[in-house]
């Protein structure tokens, strides 16, 4: 019988239940294509043996003659056809294992093949927005936490914007239809922030801001 890991969850993507109040606006994943052409370097690595195939050939027909040179090129490409290969079948691993969810008071996100966490981001802990699209129309909505929030770059990877280590900034990656992701995500996170918090007085003395 085929195992289902995630069948504990009572709502894809998310832990436990959303509370009373909190509605679902918008569930996705990366696409695979455009996640091991964004984050894992597709489209190098392609260019990378076709310039080791041009320079094998290059370089050979200067000893024998081009049409003979020419297939000393073929296991480069087959080679970068192999690389190219796997690197799809890790980015495949990596989106259909992945839930983006967009709620009226959080962004969540399941992430991690071998390692699965899910990650919480309530909008009142979202400094900024940004949305990086592409021209096919898929991109990224990256966000910048508030405060001395840290969270781990190699566990997060991915779902992260490239390079930035110092502070990591989680990203829905390398979505479809991103700039509709990126509005449903200002609409509702202006709508969370513009709710007052309602403060409370906890045993101690200490003040306790409710949500």
């Amino acid at each position: 019988m085929p195992h289902d890991d995630f069948a504990t969850e009572p709502v894809e993507g998310l832990p436990e239940k959303p509370p009373a109040g909190e509605m679902i606006l918008w569930q996705g994943k990366p696409l695979a294509f455009a996640l091991a052409r964004d984050a894992l370097s597709l489209y190098w690595v392609a260019g990378y043996f076709v310039l080791l195939a041009i320079w094998r050939v290059g370089v050979s027909s200067a000893d024998m003659p081009f049409t003979a040179a020419l297939p000393l090129g073929v296991p480069f490409l087959v080679l970068g056809a192999v690389a190219c290969l796997v690197l799809y079948g890790v980015a495949y691993v990596l989106a259909r294992t992945t839930v983006y969810t967009v709620t009226t008071a959080r962004v969540a996100m399941r992430v991690g093949a071998a390692l699965t966490v899910t990650l919480n981001l309530p909008f009142t802990r979202i400094a900024s927005a940004d949305l990086m699209v592409k021209s096919d129309g898929t991109g990224s909505v990256v966000f910048e936490t508030l405060g001395d929030v840290r969270l781990s770059y190699l566990v997060l990877w991915p779902h992260v914007r490239p390079w930035r280590m110092k502070k990591t900034q989680p990203a829905l990656r390398s979505i479809p239809d991103a700039a509709r992701v990126a509005q449903i995500v200002a609409d509702a996170a202006e709508t969370r922030i513009s709710q007052p918090e309602i403060s409370t007085r906890a045993p101690g003395g200490a003040t306790v801001a409710a949500e």
